[in-house]
């Protein structure tokens, strides 16, 4: 569900917001009737209804912010839209009976529930190199050369494959039912969620064509409110309702997960968020990336209700 943004930014950040996602779902859309024919029809349809609902699109946004904080010149919609064609394969495979077993997810069924767990999972594994040709296609749009369109293919694989995103979920599922310290839970969020919000950071610096020591203060940023991104998702599974979050609340007690509340208390892991948000921003402050958008990013990241 798309969340107001009232409470961390003004009127103009909410417009510009309201802008930036509809012009990324969009560039699903595109993505959609481009690349999904061929594909069997429930495989496609799986995916296109994972890729075309409702959801924050904070990923691409986050692509955007950074490409415009360094400098990019053009377009980068098409670019952006990839990281979320990651984001939403992860989600698919997330809420499977194998995995988290879930059945709402963005205020509706979850794919398996729709499509049945065959085909969910047929979507899920499709939309990985689907994601890499919505990237080439994005950097292509922007006149990036091969080396950029090739580092930016690598550095999204790299966050969502198993030493990233894959390998965090494989992480959580093995920490179920048992109590893990809080070294062990940062070092599966930093996987499991940071990893590709993360590249989505640096992925706007590297097709701007910033300078290392920009692109790793935009991965600092990042993989800041990455984790801080995931204490939220935590604090939220048990204040919020399953109407409000789109998903079923509680789910992390019914998994027996370790979790930022139950290790900090849940100021505790609120003021663990905030402080993550302002370790993040200062690593911008000191390259003159700061930008009142990713700013205002970083803030609702921890200031959401959903």
């Amino acid at each position: 569900m798309n969340e107001p943004v009232a409470t961390v930014a003004g009127a103009e950040s909410r417009e510009s917001l309201t802008v930036e996602r509809a012009a990324i779902d969009g560039a699903l859309d595109e993505f959609c009737a481009r690349f999904l024919g061929g594909m069997p029809p429930a495989v496609a349809n799986a995916i296109r209804y994972s890729l075309l609902g409702e959801g924050k699109r904070l990923r691409p946004v986050l692509v955007l912010a950074a490409f415009e904080a360094a400098g990019g010149r053009g377009d980068a919609t098409r670019l952006a839209a990839a990281v979320e064609v990651v984001h939403a394969y992860s989600l698919v495979h997330d809420d499977l009976p194998c995995m988290d077993d879930d059945d709402m997810r963005r205020g509706r069924p979850t794919v398996h529930k729709e499509f049945g767990v065959a085909a969910a999972t047929a979507a899920g594994l499709a939309m990985v190199p689907l994601a890499v040709r919505c990237a080439l296609y994005g950097a292509e749009s922007l006149g990036l050369d091969d080396a950029h369109s090739r580092r930016i293919v690598s550095e999204l694989m790299r966050a969502s494959g198993g030493g990233g995103m894959i390998g965090g979920q494989l992480l959580d599922l093995e920490g179920e039912g048992r109590a893990l310290t809080l070294a062990e839970l940062e070092r599966i969020h930093n996987a499991k969620t940071g990893a590709l919000i993360c590249a989505a950071v640096r992925l706007g610096g590297i097709a701007a064509g910033a300078s290392e020591e920009r692109i790793d203060a935009l991965g600092v940023y990042g993989r800041a409110i990455g984790l801080a991104f995931q204490i939220t998702d935590d604090v939220l599974d048990v204040t919020a309702t399953t109407d409000v979050l789109g998903k079923t609340a509680g789910r992390d007690a019914v998994l027996q997960k370790s979790t930022y509340p139950a290790l900090l208390g849940i100021e505790g892991a609120r003021a663990r968020a905030r402080a993550l948000v302002e370790e993040g921003c200062s690593a911008l402050n000191a390259e003159g990336l700061l930008t009142s958008r990713l700013e205002h990013l970083a803030r609702y990241v921890v200031a959401r209700r959903n």
